[in-house]
């Protein structure tokens, strides 16, 4: 072989090495460096962030991204400290998941006076220099109460699982306060919720007392898996499952097997694809770092997924209920030409 078509091979081979969205991408995406960012993360237990993370991850080596994770375990004040460390190291992007508003404001606020684009999902840190990437959470309320009120009518004992202070949940409850005025029938009896580790288990303890104590309980609205889940533990070690139904918000592959399980209290859930919502985070901040405007506020269109459609269809995980929900596979959102989108 010469030298020349040696060359020539190597260049090419370098060539195709590079991310394809290298080829047309601005900088720092064009393939003459690899750009670092950081996920910092609130909270990280349950299916759903395992999925969300699995999306960041996927979209990030589609735009040849080098991602570090920092994991908070829902410690207000770590979540803080790993914003500095972010910073310190110098990364070139950061996303927030989560976190109290009290802890990420000042916290952010650094990140974006030392000139790192930021993006935060599900938490409000005032900035207007932050997308707010979001589930529309309002509308995942909504989808799932109103086939609560198909379900059960217009009057219902009801039970609620919330914990103040996080911005989806706040979103969610608001949500849960209009169609009460709405519906002046919904009695709430009882109200509940947990974000300690585990958070189901810790939900189905409190859940058993307040089930034991109002057996009257009809429907529970438990706007977050990780509080549907457990609920159901609950109803089923008191054997009240055949008597409540659950209203939920997101969706996984082991939440489809829970609403599946026979005679299961889980009758619907609202989701987006927590995969995707990774997926469009990272797309949009990589538009902030490119020097493109994402817009405010970056938001994923929800599905309402009943136990009655999974089993018409015998979808039994994320994939098959994406093969029938399109939406699921993939949201048009933060999109721009250059970019490359993970394989599929």
């Amino acid at each position: 072989m010469t030298l020349t078509r040696r060359i020539l091979l190597a260049a090419t081979a370098a060539t195709l090495a590079l991310p394809a969205a290298g080829q047309d991408a601005p900088p720092p995406f064009d393939g003459t460096e690899t750009p670092t960012i950081a996920l910092v993360r609130y909270l990280s237990t349950g299916d759903f962030f395992q999925a969300y993370l699995s999306g960041v991850q996927r979209q990030a080596d589609a735009l040849g991204i080098e991602l570090r994770v920092f994991d908070s375990r829902q410690d207000a004040a770590l979540q803080s400290d790993m914003m500095d460390q972010a910073i310190g190291l110098g990364v070139d992007g950061i996303v927030v998941q989560h976190g109290l508003t009290e802890s990420m404001v000042p916290a952010v606020q650094r990140a974006v006076d030392a000139g790192i684009p930021v993006v935060a999902f599900d938490v409000n840190v005032e900035n207007e220099a932050v997308p707010q990437i979001e589930q529309s959470d309002r509308d995942l309320a909504r989808l799932a109460l109103e086939q609560a009120i198909a379900d059960n009518g217009e009057s219902f004992q009801a039970g609620y699982v919330y914990v103040a202070g996080i911005a989806p949940l706040d979103r969610r409850d608001e949500t849960w306060r209009e169609f009460k005025e709405r519906y002046p029938g919904i009695e709430e009896v009882a109200s509940w919720g947990t974000l300690d580790n585990p958070i189901a288990n810790s939900v189905a303890d409190q859940a058993s007392a307040v089930l034991r104590a109002n057996p009257m309980i009809e429907v529970v609205f438990a706007p977050y898996d990780e509080f549907a889940k457990g609920v159901v533990i609950a109803a089923n070690e008191a054997g009240m499952a055949q008597d409540l139904k659950i209203y939920s918000a997101d969706m996984s592959t082991a939440n489809i097997n829970a609403m599946r399980e026979p005679g299961s209290p889980w009758a619907a859930s609202a989701a987006t694809n927590p995969a995707v919502v990774g997926e469009v985070s990272v797309r949009a901040l990589a538009m902030l770092m490119a020097g493109e405007d994402p817009g405010r506020q970056v938001v994923i269109p929800p599905a309402l997924i009943t136990q009655e459609f999974l089993n018409e269809n015998d979808i039994g995980n994320m994939e098959e209920l994406a093969a029938q929900l399109p939406t699921f596979a993939h949201a048009d959102v933060a999109m721009t030409d250059w970019m490359t989108l993970p394989e599929r």
